[in-house]
């Protein structure tokens, strides 16, 4: 038993009444939820998409950014015209960048000034392994490099969920050791139920949810594969992780590391660039 179960019991409580039924989010996730509910519409369209988009200018300029980066734009051409760019990145891209933004304003709840740090170093290792996720599944060639992508930039949206929820509870604003034994234990399992609960396609969800577990993969050919060894390439101090390794697991997942190390190496400037293209601090 721990000393802060009572309180980890009330905000788990309210969240998974949140999650069920009908969603009640916080406001900086509606212009994602109204992105999702328009991509889940079988008839919707490029025009109708664009409509949507259109009115939420943190978007629009986010996709103008990422469609007019290297990676989805290699002729150097630039273009302003949303409809153009959501053309070049696809539905999917859309649905991401409209997730990261939700991610990026719930960090800038002032009630997280206490946990910055936790919260800037989670986004910047999402950012990153988003990007490798891309670069990695694009030089593979089994990979869908988009549901890479997404699936490296939320794979810990669980993270920033319980970080922007738990500073609503004063029991947390300025309990580090509490907020960290919420994080270690539940960001998985909230991140999953809030993946479901955003409409993100079963394939993502499943590859994250199975993208920790070492397994023996000779040649990546699923998201979960890309999703692992791109989590591995990005490194960094994950304090929301809570586990030391066995020495024996450790050695492992460093061999596997070392396996595309060069190719990360040579894409350097590509992962660069997609980083900065999908960072929202301008």
């Amino acid at each position: 038993m721990s000393a802060h179960d009572s309180i980890h019991f009330r905000i788990l409580e309210d969240i998974a009444r949140e999650l069920s039924g009908d969603v009640n989010f916080p406001t900086c996730l509606d212009a994602a939820l109204l992105v999702r509910n328009t991509l889940k519409d079988p008839f919707a369209n490029l025009e109708k998409v664009v409509q949507v988009v259109g009115v939420e200018p943190l978007i629009s300029s986010k996709l103008l950014r990422l469609a007019n980066s290297v990676s989805y734009n290699p002729s150097g051409k630039i273009s302003s015209d949303l409809a153009m760019a959501i053309s070049r990145i696809g539905f999917d891209s859309v649905r991401t960048i409209s997730l990261a933004v939700a991610m990026d304003q719930m960090l800038k709840s002032r009630n997280l000034a206490n946990y910055e740090n936790i919260a800037h170093n989670a986004w910047a290792h999402s950012i990153h392994v988003a990007a490798i996720a891309r670069v990695l599944a694009r030089r593979l060639g089994r990979i869908n490099p988009d549901d890479a992508m997404m699936a490296g930039l939320v794979h810990d949206i669980g993270v920033f969920y319980l970080l922007y929820r738990a500073t609503e509870y004063p029991e947390y604003r300025n309990n580090r050791e509490a907020m960290l034994e919420l994080l270690v234990g539940w960001h998985e399992g909230i991140g999953e139920s809030l993946l479901h609960a955003l409409g993100i396609p079963e394939r993502i969800t499943e590859a994250i949810r199975e993208h920790g577990r070492l397994q023996n993969v000779e040649t990546p050919c699923t998201v979960r594969d890309v999703l692992y060894f791109a989590n591995l390439l990005a490194g960094g101090d994950k304090e929301w992780m809570g586990k030391e390794l066995d020495p024996e697991t450790r050695e492992l997942r460093d061999a596997d590391r070392a396996r595309y190390l060069d190719l990360v190496e040579e894409a350097e400037e590509d992962i660069g660039e997609l980083r900065l293209a999908l960072s929202l601090r301008d």
